[in-house]
């Protein structure tokens, strides 16, 4: 059985890495423009983007000028806000049981996966991947927004679209706790467990940890967060949003992501990253392994 993906990335065995992962990049300017600052200082190394959101055409455009950008697809199948909504790209027929009475994706994944044709579901990820891709993002991964795919019939989708387009996905190994925290039931956090030990079984890189990494808005939260990582590879979520008047009317996080976006630019952080021998990396690493460059 191959080695765990941190030596498979040349790292000693034990080794803490961590891709710091950029959510919900596209929803707004804000998302867009603290990403562009963020993963230029260099501790998020990765971010994804939600499609189906009105500021995609902008980050598409980013990263059409960036190349060498850490960009995936962040898929979404729900729109969790009360006054700023997004719509399926691939159709907008209620019988795909894909949107809400307003005609909008559906605000909590209870109810997604209670009205949803699974057939249309797939159809709608996939789509999302080919208009990336159709619009030129490099994409290197895909991950999912509030962990919509965690469904019998909507995993294997998710599995399935990393093997064809060669794309590394956020799939972690999840333990009993992880599966309470993550509102998922046991079947399918047997079947997600299961891919994990096929996937990492046959050789492909897999995460093996996933974690959100601060509630809270001081430097000390931020390390006790790092801190908490696990040996392995951790996929740690962050969500920045640049200051301003777009982000506190979109969302009542909006101070959190604000905090996110200063800390992620904070340069005492960076350099405590370093002394605890955190080492960051990107998708971009584990898709070049997937396909031998």
């Amino acid at each position: 059985m191959p080695g765990p993906v941190v030596e498979q990335l040349g790292l000693p065995r034990g080794t803490r890495a961590a891709i710091v992962h950029a959510d919900d990049i596209g929803m707004c300017h804000a998302a867009n423009a603290a990403f562009w600052e963020v993963q230029a200082f260099g501790i998020v190394t990765s971010g994804s983007v939600m499609m189906p959101c009105p500021w995609v055409p902008e980050m598409a455009a980013w990263c059409r000028g960036h190349p060498e950008a850490d960009v995936g697809v962040h898929l979404t199948l729900t729109c969790e806000w009360e006054g700023y909504r997004w719509r399926p790209i691939s159709t907008c027929d209620p019988a795909s049981g894909l949107i809400d009475e307003q005609g909008y994706m559906w605000r909590s994944v209870e109810a997604l996966h209670q009205h949803m044709d699974p057939a249309a579901a797939a159809a709608e990820l996939r789509a999302q991947v080919a208009l990336a891709l159709e619009l030129g993002i490099d994409v290197t991964h895909i991950d999912t927004h509030m962990g919509a795919i965690a469904h019998p019939e909507l995993a294997p989708v998710y599995i399935a679209l990393m093997r064809e387009y060669e794309i590394p996905a956020m799939l972690p190994r999840l333990s009993a706790s992880d599966l309470e925290a993550r509102r998922i039931d046991e079947p399918t956090g047997r079947m997600v467990r299961h891919a994990w030990e096929e996937l990492a079984a046959s050789g492909l890189p897999v995460i093996d940890h996933v974690a959100d990494l601060a509630v809270g808005h001081e430097l000390e939260i931020y390390q006790q967060g790092f801190a908490r990582l696990p040996a392995g590879l951790s996929h740690a979520i962050v969500h920045p949003a640049a200051p301003g008047y777009e982000a506190e009317v979109i969302t009542r996080s909006a101070p959190q992501r604000m905090a996110d976006y200063r800390m992620m630019l904070n340069s005492q952080l960076k350099a405590w990253l370093a002394e605890q021998g955190i080492r960051l990396i990107g998708y971009r690493q584990l898709r070049g392994l997937m396909r031998g460059n």
